[in-house]
């Protein structure tokens, strides 16, 4: 495990809190990872700080769940994925995991599934998985 995903898990009492920086679950340490918040990992080289993984660019969260579905957002709805980035840079820059952060966070999951639950292009496939809906804090 890298040495800065220890920190943020340390850092924001993830086990503690039970849940990652989307409210997302967390059943174990060893399916948290680290997402890259404000320079994306494929632009880090290039702007000069390595691969990225530096506590100012960095979110965890459950690979499974809250990781995935972040990056499904982004390719479905930029909006919503750049807000919910922006609560989590707030977060970052708290020090700690928000409730006000998270209800946000999950108010802008609601209204990406009302409008993306099935993909339209492939006559109705569920897009939203289960997992995504289930697996988070409820409020």
């Amino acid at each position: 495990m890298r040495e800065i995903k220890k920190l943020m898990i340390n850092t924001y009492n993830i086990k503690k809190l039970g849940y990652d920086f989307m409210g997302y679950k967390v059943n174990r340490a060893s399916e948290l990872s680290f997402h890259h918040l404000v320079i994306p990992k494929r632009f880090c080289h290039d702007a000069g700080i390595g691969d990225g993984y530096l506590l100012w660019n960095g979110a965890i969260l459950v690979q499974d769940t809250s990781h995935e579905y972040l990056h499904l957002i982004e390719h479905k709805d930029e909006e919503i994925f750049a807000r919910i980035t922006s609560e989590m840079i707030d977060e970052n820059l708290k020090g700690h995991l928000d409730v006000d952060n998270l209800k946000r966070i999950h108010n802008m999951l609601v209204t990406f599934e009302r409008e993306h639950r099935y993909d339209r292009s492939k006559k109705g496939k569920i897009l939203v998985k289960e997992d995504y809906l289930n697996n988070r804090l409820k409020f």
